[in-house]
């Protein structure tokens, strides 16, 4: 957010400038939570009901990525790794691995093998209201 989205209606402003500011300055966590919940007002005069409109972003492509765990290591240690080095993660074997979208945590997971290859089981969702609270 810019500097511009945080500041108070200007002083001397009529009650007209002040609205237009506050309609302008609408957060981005209420712009992400309309687009997720499928909510679009028409332009259309006729119909001011809301309706889904996920046609428009079905087909933009997302990586799905599956973290594993992470640790934190000096650059010394790092450029002593080599072929059969072993680095321990903070996650312990028995936790759930992180399913992120785009960077973004969508679920928890474990590993699966179908047909020779690897797979993930979703064993608990992140909720939709939780994803868009850490958007904000």
């Amino acid at each position: 957010m810019s500097d511009q989205d945080d500041q108070e209606p200007q002083e001397g402003a009529t009650p007209e400038e002040q609205g237009a500011q506050e309609e302008t300055t609408k957060d981005s966590a209420s712009i992400i939570e309309e687009a997720v919940s499928g909510s679009v007002e028409s332009d259309d005069d006729e119909s001011h009901e809301k309706s889904p409109d996920l046609g428009l972003i079905l087909d933009i492509p997302v990586t799905l990525s599956l973290e594993l765990g992470s640790t934190q290591i000096s650059i010394a240690d790092l450029l002593r790794l080599n072929k059969g080095s072993v680095v321990e993660l903070e996650k312990e074997a028995s936790e759930p691995l992180d399913v992120k979208v785009n960077g973004t945590l969508i679920a928890y997971a474990e590993v699966v093998v179908i047909n020779d290859r690897y797979g993930i089981r979703l064993t608990d969702v992140v909720s939709e209201s939780e994803r868009i609270k850490k958007l904000s």
